[in-house]
């Protein structure tokens, strides 16, 4: 059903400020998405009939530490697996690196465990944004 490029060569980069704003990410804007992009070391968008559906980007040393960030799906496509085959392309373009993290939005936990994740024992964060601090940080 959905076809998943990695490149970033024919990403329409305002598509993509559509699907932040569809999932309610809408403090993103043009500038934020380039920058964000030009940043990363992998990525995974995809495709169900020619328009964007969904994607996925993570960064990388490429030996030893990355994170998975963004793993979003346009509300049309949500439940039809695509975010977990975002996820799992993700997966294995990090298959060599010893370690990847993933901060969860509240409420998708089951989903990146049914992915493989793990809860990690000592992850520590902060946030210059009060708000998301109270909700992710203990």
């Amino acid at each position: 059903m959905a076809h998943i490029e990695r490149g970033r060569s024919n990403v329409i980069w305002n598509d993509v400020l559509k699907l932040y704003h569809a999932v309610g990410w809408s403090k993103h804007n043009a500038e934020n998405i380039i920058k964000i992009y030009n940043s990363t070391t992998h990525t995974s968008f995809a495709y169900v009939d020619g328009q964007l559906a969904g994607l996925g980007r993570a960064l990388s040393d490429g030996v030893f530490n990355a994170a998975i960030y963004d793993i979003i799906v346009s509300p049309d496509y949500q439940g039809l697996g695509l975010g977990r085959e975002i996820v799992e392309d993700l997966l294995v373009q990090l298959q060599d690196v010893s370690c990847v993290h993933l901060i969860s939005t509240t409420g998708n936990e089951e989903f990146y465990r049914k992915a493989g994740l793990k809860m990690a024992k000592t992850a520590m964060a902060r946030y210059l944004n009060k708000e998301m601090e109270s909700e992710y940080l203990l």
